[in-house]
């Protein structure tokens, strides 16, 4: 058979491919192309001390179908994964970002979108092995959650995703376009809880997180005193927080442990790492960052162009950084990510991905796909090492762009 198209992605091979897989007519010789959903899976290694990905790959034998109840890692092609902080699930460098998904209409609305495109891309991106979903109920006012429900709805047991969701955002259904209040009230809370439940399909939620400090005058330890009910009462597996700063996790660790923090981070938001980060690391709190390619900033094809071509409900339009004079600052930093990406033969959302994965603290990432062929663009990120020299470059171009703020490198 002729190997091309949406699921699959080219290697060099130690040896010959798989019985009936041969060249896509005007590649190169040396590639050679695995189907992932045949079941054929690559070795992956890096060549020492570089940090770059090794072109020394071969396939596998074609694998059985998973028996009941067995490992999502027997059954997918083997990601490297990480623990979320002391005591969570093993989860992949990155997980699929359903924010976009939830289309248009409401006040942080994408514009239009296709379920069935979404529900495409959320099944590739498990095909590929990514092992969680993150999802909001504040997300198309609970349309991200029913989307998120039915790609899962058909998947055995054993090869869905974790799912994790948020709640604390509470919109009036008569006011669609107005902005949601933040709420964190513990009978609030519990409500969306049975409702994202219900959304979903599920019986109980992975992880479970604020999304926003609450603006209703609630202390947060009532709020975080009523998430840890939760968990006692099988509803949820772990407790996050999202958007909080040292001072509010510092007042969640002292009623019960804080399981993840979800903060903004890229390579034009870098804030993160100046404060949050070490404050994790110290407490035994995983972090899963949000918006890595900056809502698109940070991806190949995006333009000045594309941003006059949304549509009139995509909150970008009302975001800074998609305005003159940052928006040519950010495009300027994306360019200057080119050469690492093609250095490293991968696109450069997945360099802005790589990027904020290389700080010691960060647990996974959090990657918006609204297509199949979106998720294929950020993918290599899952693995992707980058260099020191390749940091330093990357350190460089952010400062002679001007883009962002924050620190332009891991610490060495």
């Amino acid at each position: 058979m002729v190997v091309s198209g949406m699921g699959l992605r080219f290697y060099r091979v130690l040896g010959n491919p798989p019985p009936g897989v041969r060249l896509r007519p005007g590649a190169r010789r040396e590639r050679r192309f695995f189907d992932v959903a045949h079941g054929w899976a690559p070795i992956r290694t890096r060549a020492p001390g570089s940090g770059r990905r090794c072109e020394l790959l071969r396939f596998t034998e074609p694998r059985a179908a998973s028996a009941p109840g067995r490992p999502e890692e027997d059954r997918a092609m083997a990601l490297p994964r990480r623990r979320l902080g002391s005591n969570g699930p093993e989860i992949t460098h990155v997980g699929f970002g359903a924010w976009a998904i939830g289309g248009g209409g409401y006040a942080f609305g994408w514009g239009g979108q296709d379920d069935t495109a979404s529900i495409s891309a959320i099944h590739h991106a498990i095909e590929l092995g990514v092992n969680w979903v993150d999802t909001a109920a504040i997300y198309g006012l609970g349309r991200s959650e029913e989307v998120v429900g039915q790609a899962l709805a058909g998947l055995p047991a054993s090869e869905r995703p974790l799912v994790f969701t948020k709640c604390g955002m509470v919109w009036a259904p008569e006011q669609p376009t107005a902005f949601p209040r933040r709420v964190l009230a513990p009978e609030s809370i519990r409500r969306e809880c049975e409702a994202s439940l219900a959304r979903l399909g599920m019986e109980t939620i992975d992880l479970y997180q604020f999304h926003w400090p609450d603006d209703t005058g609630v202390p947060i330890e009532e709020s975080w005193g009523a998430m840890l009910r939760l968990r006692e009462e099988g509803k949820v597996r772990w407790c996050g927080v999202s958007n909080f700063d040292v001072a509010l996790l510092e007042r969640c660790e002292r009623v019960g442990h804080v399981d993840s923090l979800q903060p903004p981070f890229s390579l034009i938001n870098r804030g993160a790492a100046a404060e949050l980060l070490p404050w994790c690391a110290a407490h035994g709190t995983g972090v899963i960052v949000y918006s890595p390619m900056q809502s698109g900033l940070l991806t190949d094809s995006f333009s000045a162009e594309r941003v006059a071509a949304m549509d009139a409900d995509d909150w970008r339009l009302d975001s800074p950084e998609f305005t003159s004079p940052r928006l040519e600052r950010n495009l300027a930093l994306r360019d200057a990510l080119r050469p690492v990406a093609h250095r490293q033969g991968v696109s450069v959302a997945a360099v802005a991905v790589a990027w904020v994965l290389s700080f010691d603290g960060v647990t996974g990432a959090i990657v918006g796909a609204r297509s199949a062929a979106q998720v294929e663009g950020w993918f290599p990120a899952a693995d992707l090492g980058l260099s020191p020299a390749d940091l330093d470059e990357i350190a460089s171009a952010v400062e002679l762009s001007g883009a962002g703020s924050g620190p332009g490198r891991p610490p060495r």
